[in-house]
């Protein structure tokens, strides 16, 4: 059995970056992995440390990643014709999808629009419309939502020492710094020393993030939920403090909207951490542990 490895996908523009971890035998049970808004594939090592034996699939989304060159338009019905190119060429059949964060958004639509590629859903800190104030533009809207995360796509770099350098202040990461954030961290720059910069595209999040909280597919994919589907909460956001991406009340208010969402919080965690360090990734495995069993009895 081989470990990590990546591969390629044909899509529309050119060629998807996909990371895999596990067994090359398709029949073995597979999981699709689904980055966040500024992230890449990179961001769920701990996760599939924590499930040997199984076949993780988890694709740089369009903009991001060593699959930034791929041109839009970008937004959630584009990601799913791009997540169904993968699941096609590389599971042939029915998968257990796991999104984080914008990925659990992209997950949702995915499902929704490729009903037979999808066995069940489990939503990482995203998927539900995210808490904006009225009246903001696409650009508002990605700071209000973001903050600093945005701004750091603009930004250069002289080294990638200069980068971690950067990001070890970060309060999310500040406690819960490990080996896998340094690979994720260095897998997250493109170009040349001194001239290196983040991977990501602010195109594809800036056209990405007004989505979240307003778009059609997704708003369509959430009123009829077509696959077993579990939501987890970090009760921390994206700069390591409460309240999370999500308040609870409201994150309860859509449970009650949607019965056949199951909500579980994640305690000790941040948005980030909930995939990237324990005890979210050993939970986050747990549940995708407990799909795979689903599907097989």
């Amino acid at each position: 059995m081989k470990t990590y490895r990546t591969t390629t996908v044909p899509v529309t523009g050119g060629q998807l970056q996909v990371g895999l971890w596990g067994p090359e035998d398709t029949s073995a049970p597979t999981v699709l992995l689904v980055h966040g808004v500024t992230a890449s594939h990179k961001a769920w090592g701990r996760v599939a440390q924590a499930l040997p034996g199984v076949r993780l699939i988890a694709p740089d989304l369009r903009g991001r990643g060593r699959s930034n060159q791929l041109p839009g338009p970008y937004g959630m019905p584009a990601h799913a014709v791009d997540l169904a190119a993968v699941v096609r060429q590389l599971a042939g059949g029915p998968v257990a999808v796991a999104g984080h964060s914008m990925g659990a958004f992209a997950s949702l639509v995915f499902a929704d629009n490729y009903r037979d590629l999808v066995s069940s859903l489990l939503l990482v800190d995203g998927g539900l419309p995210l808490q904006v104030p009225p009246g903001l533009d696409d650009d508002q809207i990605v700071q209000a939502v973001l903050g600093p995360a945005a701004e750091r796509l603009a930004m250069e770099f002289e080294s990638v020492e200069a980068y971690k350098e950067f990001w070890a202040p970060h309060p999310a990461f500040a406690s819960n710094w490990n080996e896998l954030v340094d690979e994720y961290l260095e897998y997250d720059l493109h170009g040349t020393a001194p001239h290196l910069r983040p991977a990501t595209s602010y195109e594809a999040v800036a056209q990405d993030t007004a989505e979240l909280h307003r778009g059609a597919s997704l708003l369509a994919a959430l009123q009829q939920l077509h696959h077993p589907a579990v939501f987890l909460r970090s009760p921390k956001g994206l700069l390591g403090a409460e309240p999370g991406l999500y308040e609870a009340e409201y994150v309860k208010e859509w449970g009650q909207r949607l019965p056949e969402l199951a909500i579980e919080e994640v305690p000790g965690t941040n948005h980030y951490t909930i995939v990237m360090d324990s005890p979210g990734d050993q939970i986050v495995a747990g549940h995708l542990r407990a799909m795979l069993c689903a599907v097989r009895t």
